[in-house]
């Protein structure tokens, strides 16, 4: 889409994007606003004050001087003002999603519509799928909204059944001891395109005890909003989950699965974007040199996202997990990973490592699954990481905490064969075992056979005339140059 002068900004296609206000979903949404850009769409991107000032802080946005027609924006977040180095309160930031989101974006869309010599009305929405306050304000204005997955199929799946389960008496759990008794084993077998599903393997949410958890209504409300969006995109790809997609299809007539975002970014020629970064932290990129000294397949990587945590006995059982398995390992540990306490560990631990192991804060992910020394990934089962660590051809072991964790590694385990789950209890004998597993054991080779075969469809898929590129096209078409 060739476009110059004064009259083609006022023709051109105005795409508001607004993620959750998270690193997970905003890396995600800005990728995908940048295929957009691309694709000659003048890009509004919306984060609350809190996480434009991480983003700023942090190196993000700064190299956007020069680019008029890809802007950031922000809206507040109804929170009082927090430690900017550390990850919000997720109950809180999703009540507040709910109840005060949706005026602060409204009015803001009002101002942004008004045309001007360098800024086209708006067109379309792409938001995040469970940002529900985004539908409303869309209607007001009548602009089609399109809501934007950052999740696999098989968690939005998961995520729309969370009325029925509630419906039958499934959730919310009669007490605690639910979570212990084997109550969690319950097999749900009526879940269209997925088989031997338990209860445990659906969304955390679902294991609340309060029948007005906040995190549980945010699900359903997302759910419920996205049967009204002009159309669904799941960041996934057919060949990974065609039957989940074919189940899904009758409950979105638009759905479109784009996916591995940043392999359809990897295929743009001369990409004037590529300096803005994702990050809420600042990259450390010394780990990067550090790995440039390890053999091929050696090293294994270790992250558990922007959010999880956990406690300081689990912190130390994986670390000596890592230390006893004899590989080298680098470490990302964020400065709030430790509930309540800064991240020590012990002396001995420290002394037994430092030839092989290297303890970052934060590193340019997707930059170290990609260096040739790694040979393994431990996560947490963010699909952001699934997805980059497939893109990658790395095999993974799963910790999953919360969210749509519990599904992706289900599904990385058992449907894809391209990982292998730590007990919930994570003591040093199984970490150190499972890691020796996979970096040496005849499962390690057979995941990493399966996982170099998902990255070629990954790849195909993302191909001039692949299913997600097709899909992008699709939807550009079919919704985002439709008014009303």
């Amino acid at each position: 889409m060739e476009m110059d002068s004064k009259t083609a900004v006022a023709d051109k296609p105005h795409a508001v994007c607004i993620p959750g206000p998270v690193q997970s979903h905003i890396k995600a949404m800005l990728k995908f606003s940048k295929l957009l850009y691309h694709k000659g769409f003048h890009i509004t991107f919306v984060n609350t004050e809190f996480n434009h000032q991480r983003f700023l802080k942090s190196g993000g946005p700064n190299s956007l001087d020069g680019l008029p027609d890809f802007q950031f924006r922000t809206i507040p977040d109804g929170l009082p003002p927090s430690d900017s180095n550390a990850t919000q309160d997720i109950p809180s930031l999703c009540d507040s999603a709910m109840k005060r989101f949706l005026a602060p974006f409204s009015d803001f869309l009002v101002k942004l519509n008004v045309a001007t010599s360098n800024n086209p009305p708006v067109t379309c929405i792409i938001s995040d799928g469970f940002n529900a306050f985004t539908v409303t304000a869309a209607q007001e204005l009548r602009i089609p909204v399109v809501m934007f997955f950052p999740i696999p199929a098989c968690s939005l799946m998961s995520t729309m059944q969370f009325r029925p389960l509630r419906d039958k008496g499934l959730t919310p759990l009669k007490d605690e001891s639910y979570l212990t008794n084997g109550y969690l084993d319950t097999v749900i077998d009526w879940i269209p395109g997925m088989n031997h599903i338990r209860l445990r393997d659906l969304p955390s949410f679902v294991r609340t005890t309060d029948p007005n958890d906040v995190l549980f209504k945010f699900a359903v409300d997302a759910a419920d909003t996205a049967l009204k969006a002009s159309g669904v995109i799941i960041h996934t790809f057919d060949a990974l989950e065609q039957e989940v997609l074919d189940a899904l299809s009758p409950m979105f007539p638009r759905l479109y699965s784009i996916g591995p975002l940043q392999l359809l970014l990897n295929r743009l020629p001369n990409d004037p974007l590529k300096s803005i970064e994702y990050s809420l932290w600042e990259e450390e990129t010394e780990c990067i040199h550090w790995l440039d000294t390890k053999a091929p397949n050696s090293v294994m990587y270790v992250n558990f996202g922007s959010i999880a945590a956990m406690t300081q006995p689990q912190l130390i059982e994986f670390g000596w997990g890592l230390a006893n398995s004899k590989h080298p390992f680098l470490w990302v540990i964020r400065p709030d990973l430790v509930v309540g306490e800064s991240a020590i560990l012990p002396p001995e631990f420290m002394v037994e490592t430092k030839d092989r192991g290297l303890i970052a804060g934060w590193c340019p992910q997707e930059e170290v699954l990609n260096h040739p020394s790694i040979g393994g990934f431990l996560t947490h089962c963010g699909w952001n990481s699934i997805a980059e660590s497939v893109c990658a051809g790395v095999p993974m072991l799963c910790w999953p905490f919360f969210a749509d964790q519990q599904m992706n590694c289900r599904y990385t385990c058992n449907e894809w064969g391209i990982g292998m789950e730590i007990n919930n209890g994570a003591d040093r004998e199984e970490v150190g075992k499972l890691v020796r597993e996979l970096m040496e054991g005849e499962m390690g080779k057979k995941m990493k056979k399966k996982v170099l075969e998902w990255k070629d469809l990954a790849e195909e898929a993302t191909g001039p005339n692949g299913s997600s590129s097709i899909n992008l096209n699709n939807l550009v078409n079919e919704v985002l140059l439709t008014r009303g």
